[in-house]
């Protein structure tokens, strides 16, 4: 079988299983483009804009059943939309061996939370809406600089720091996040666009597989919270890109 062919479907379920949570797919589109052979920049950037895809199209399923809290949302926008672009300026100034060495933190960071995602909040925030607006600013210029760096939305991180810090119920947080790194995905593209060329043959035919994953993925997710056991698989996959990149820094 034809590798783009097997390459398109893994996108569809990477993108599918990866919106039920609040991500897009950038988590794993860019460390499985290094790995693969493509440029640390064309990697970030051809993650980014299938991010983009992906979280906008789980986005748009989730926003139809009044999921995303908009007041929430727009704070975190703003900022990590400013910083995502500052994140792609430093990527391609940095150096390959710790490129992989942040990635491959980042995965396992993002594997752990996975394995041991919390339960979340059940109730709706209390928290006073100046502190919500305060704490989304913060969270969102951090993780807008992180996605940018590395290529990933930020979702990963969007989630807990939602359910922990401004005290969101846990889907509401996962449905928030897509609209969130939509913003985020896209100002670090366009960073990136902007200094290099995009591969639109490669990237076009892929962001229609993220689109259809990131559509089932929400309608899915919209029902029923992925369960334990696709979590831990889902980290299990994650340790092992990990590993990986680990190898290739130090072969």
């Amino acid at each position: 079988m034809n590798i783009s062919v097997v390459l398109f479907a893994a996108i569809f379920f990477i993108s599918l299983l990866l919106t039920m949570v609040g991500l897009g797919g950038g988590l794993i589109f860019s460390p499985l483009f290094v790995i693969l052979g493509f440029g640390k920049s064309a990697a970030a950037s051809a993650s980014l804009f299938l991010n983009l895809v992906a979280a906008g199209s789980a986005a748009y399923a989730y926003a139809r059943k009044k999921m995303v809290d908009f007041s929430l949302s727009i704070p975190l926008i703003v900022s990590s939309a400013i910083a995502a672009p500052v994140g792609s300026w430093l990527n391609v100034r940095i150096a390959l061996g710790p490129f992989l060495l942040i990635m491959a933190a980042v995965l396992a960071a993002a594997a752990i939370r996975m394995m041991f995602s919390p339960s979340g909040q059940e109730g709706g925030s209390n928290l006073a809406p100046w502190k919500k607006m305060t704490g989304g600013i913060g969270i969102g210029a951090c993780i807008g600089l992180l996605g940018g760096l590395l290529g990933i939305g930020g979702g990963v991180f969007v989630v807990p720091l939602l359910i922990y810090v401004l005290k969101t119920p846990t889907k509401i947080a996962a449905a928030s996040s897509t609209f969130i790194v939509c913003f985020s995905s896209l100002t670090g593209f366009l960073g990136y666009a902007s200094m290099e060329a995009v591969n639109w043959w490669f990237i076009l035919p892929a962001a229609a597989a993220s689109f259809a994953g990131g559509q089932a993925g929400a309608r899915i997710m919209s029902t029923r919270m992925k369960g334990k056991t696709v979590r831990v698989l889902f980290s299990l996959v994650l340790f092992a890109m990990c590993v990986r990149l680990l190898h290739q820094y130090f072969a």
